[in-house]
C-alpha cells in the first residue's frame, strides 16, 4: 500500500541541466574563496573565536551547497589536521548528510526501471516515507510477497552524472594546484584524489555493496554477536539494493541502551574488537562507522549497516599495523615510531625528539584513560616543533583508516567515558592467542599477542615504573637533581665569607688612597667623604672577619 508523500524542493545541484562549465565555475569559485580565506587569515591573523567559527561554518555550508561529492570530501577532510586549521577540522567533524529526501515518485520510477516490474509486483507493501535519507540515496521499508520485512535502498537520481562532472573538474583543480601551488605537492593530492573517487564510485554501485556485505558477513561467520543483513539479490541492481530489515537501537543512544538493560561498556568493547579484527586480521574494513551505520539488538549483538564504503589494507603492510598496535599496548615508544616510519606515516627528520616525546605522551595519557584535551598543554612546545618539521605524512589510504578509527573512538567514549583501549582489546588479543591460522599475517598477529601477554605478566612493580619515569624525565631535561653534602656546604660558606672580606679590604684600601690623593690636590671636602667611606668599608671588613673566625671556631667545636 502506498501513501502520499510531500515532494521536497530540488536542490541546485540536483537540476537536470547542469553543464560542465557551470559546475566548474561553482567549484573553482568555492576553492578560490577558500584559498583566499586561508591566505588572509595567515597574513592578517584574527584570534577571535567568532571569526574562526564563521570561517568554518562557511566551509561547511559551501560543501553542503556543492552536493554529495563535497559532503564526502568534507567528511574525509575532518581527519586532515595537516591540511586545514583546527577550527575547520572541528566544524567538518560535525558534517553530516543533511540533504532532504527526494520524491517518492522518483524513487518508485527508478525501482521499476531497474527491476523491470511494477512496485506492487515486486513488494506487497512499500512505505513512501523514507526511513533515512542521505546525499547518495534514501532507504524505504517494504515487505515482500513471501512475508519478509526488507529495506530498499534507492540511489538518488542523477548522482552518477554529477559524480562524472565532479571527477573531471576536481582532476583539473588538482592538476592546477600541483602546477601553480608548489606547497601542495607534499600532500600527494593526486593519490588522495584517485583513492577517494575509487571508493566513491564503489559506494554508488549497489551490487558491489551487496558483495561487500556478503564478504563482511563471511569474515564474521564464527561470531554470532556481529549481525550483517542478508542481501536479496533478485531485488538488487547497481542502483537499487534490497536487504533484510534488521532494526536495532542506535549505538550512541546510551539512555535507551540502559533502559533495555544493556551494558554500554561491553558494547563498546565488542565494537573495538570487531574493528581490530577487520583491520589487523581480515584487512577488509568498514570506512564509515558513524552511529547511523551501527546499531544494537535487544540481546546485545552489534549490527552493521551500509557497506558501500569498504576498503582493503593493501598498500599498507598488515604486519606493520599489527606491530604498531601491540607496540601501542606495550607503550613502546621507539617501536611505535619505527613502525610508523615503515608505514610512511612519519617522515624521518634530523631531530626526532619532539616526535618521540609526543608519541610517548599520547601512549601514557590516552591509552588507559579518557582524553583530556587540556593535557596537550604539557607538550605545547613539542607540538609546535613537530609541525614546523612536518614529519607526519598521511598516505591516501590511511586517510580512511584514520577516519574510521577516530569515528569509532568517539562512539566508544560516548558509551564509556572511562574507555580504556588496553582493556577493550583484551578479548581480541586472547582470541588471537589461542586460535590457529594460516598465513604470515595471522602468524604475526598470534606471535604479537603471545608476546603481549608475556609482557603483561612480566610488568614491573609500581616502584620500578616510578623510577623508570623519573629516569626518563631526567634524560629529557624535565627534572634537575640537587646533591647536597654537609662538608661541601661548610666549605662554600667559608669561601663566601673570605671573598666578602677580600672585597671589603680592597674597597677600604682604594677609598683611603683616593682620600689621600684628593687631600693633596686641595679637594678637602671630597677627601673627607672618601675617608668616611673608607672607614665604613673597614668596619664591614672587621665584621666579615669576625663572622669568618666565629664560623671556623664553631665548626672545630662541632668536630
Amino acid at each position: 500500500m502506498l501513501k502520499s508523500a510531500t515532494t521536497p524542493k530540488p536542490l541546485r545541484w540536483q537540476k537536470s541541466k547542469y553543464s560542465l562549465l557551470a559546475r566548474q565555475i561553482d567549484i573553482f569559485g568555492a576553492a578560490a574563496t577558500l584559498a583566499f580565506y586561508l591566505w588572509w587569515d595567515a597574513t592578517f591573523p584574527n584570534d577571535s573565536r567568532l571569526h574562526k567559527r564563521g570561517r568554518a561554518r562557511w566551509l561547511v555550508n559551501t560543501l553542503l551547497d556543492l552536493g554529495p561529492t563535497f559532503i564526502k570530501i568534507g567528511q574525509a577532510l575532518s581527519t586532515r589536521a595537516d591540511l586545514l586549521p583546527l577550527e575547520y577540522v572541528q566544524a567538518l567533524a560535525e558534517l553530516q548528510d543533511r540533504v532532504p529526501e527526494f520524491s517518492t515518485a522518483l524513487a518508485i520510477a527508478l525501482i521499476e526501471s531497474e527491476l523491470g516490474k511494477s512496485i506492487h509486483t515486486l513488494y506487497r507493501d512499500f512505505d513512501p516515507i523514507p526511513l533515512a535519507a542521505a546525499s547518495l540515496g534514501q532507504v524505504h521499508k517494504a515487505r515482500l510477497h513471501t512475508g519478509e520485512d526488507v529495506v530498499v535502498k534507492v540511489q538518488r537520481p542523477g548522482l552518477e552524472k554529477l559524480f562524472n562532472l565532479d571527477f573531471k573538474i576536481l582532476f583539473r583543480l588538482v592538476r592546477f594546484c600541483q602546477r601553480y601551488l608548489p606547497w601542495t605537492r607534499k600532500y600527494n593530492l593526486e593519490a588522495i584524489y584517485d583513492e577517494f573517487f575509487a571508493i566513491l564510485y564503489q559506494e554508488i554501485d549497489y551490487i558491489q555493496e551487496g558483495r561487500n556485505a556478503d564478504r563482511f558477513r563471511q569474515n564474521f561467520s564464527s561470531q554470532t554477536r556481529i549481525i550483517v543483513p542478508q542481501i536479496y539479490w533478485q531485488y538488487t541492481t547497481t542502483k537499487v539494493l534490497t536487504m533484510e530489515y534488521v532494526p536495532g537501537i542506535k549505538i550512541d543512544d546510551c539512555q535507551k541502551l540502559k533502559d533495555c538493560g544493556l551494558d554500554a561498556k561491553k558494547i563498546a568493547q565488542l565494537g573495538i574488537c570487531a574493528y581490530l579484527k577487520q583491520l589487523l586480521q581480515d584487512g577488509f574494513f568498514h570506512t564509515d562507522p558513524h552511529p547511523g551505520n551501527m546499531a544494537v539488538r535487544q540481546d546485545g549483538s552489534l549490527i552493521f549497516y551500509d557497506f558501500g564504503m569498504m576498503a582493503e589494507v593493501n598498500s599498507l603492510s598488515k604486519d606493520q599495523m599489527v606491530k604498531t598496535f601491540f607496540a601501542v599496548l606495550r607503550k613502546d615508544t621507539n617501536q611505535v615510531v619505527d613502525t610508523l616510519i615503515d608505514m610512511g606515516l612519519i617522515e624521518p627528520v634530523a631531530d626526532m625528539t619532539p616526535v618521540r616525546r609526543l608519541i610517548a605522551f599520547l601512549l601514557d595519557k590516552f591509552t588507559e584513560k579518557p582524553v583530556d584535551i587540556n593535557a596537550f598543554g604539557e607538550i605545547k612546545n613539542e607540538l609546535y616543533a613537530m609541525f614546523e618539521q612536518q614529519p607526519f605524512r598521511l598516505p591516501a589510504q590511511m586517510t580512511f583508516i584514520l577516519k574510521s578509527l577516530t569515528t569509532l573512538d568517539g562512539i566508544a567514549r560516548t558509551l564509556d567515558p572511562e574507555y580504556n583501549l588496553v582493556v577493550a582489546a583484551q578479548p581480541f588479543v586472547k582470541s588471537i592467542t589461542v586460535s590457529g591460522g594460516q598465513g604470515n599475517t595471522v602468524k604475526e598477529l598470534a606471535k604479537q599477542a603471545r608476546d603481549f601477554i608475556k609482557y603483561k605478566l612480566q610488568q614491573p612493580s609500581a616502584a620500578e615504573v616510578l623510577i623508570r619515569r623519573l629516569e626518563e624525565r631526567i634524560e629529557r631535561g624535565e627534572l634537575e637533581l640537587r646533591v647536597r653534602a654537609t662538608e661541601s656546604d661548610r666549605a662554600l660558606k667559608r669561601i663566601y665569607l673570605a671573598v666578602k672580606s677580600l672585597v671589603y679590604a680592597c674597597l677600604s684600601g682604594l677609598t683611603l688612597l683616593a682620600g689621600a690623593v684628593l687631600l693633596i690636590g686641595s679637594y678637602s671636602n671630597w677627601a673627607i667623604a672618601a675617608f668616611i667611606l673608607s672607614g665604613l668599608c673597614f668596619l664591614a671588613l672587621l665584621r666579615s672577619l669576625i663572622d669568618l673566625a666565629i664560623k671556623e671556631k664553631l665548626e672545630r667545636l662541632a668536630e
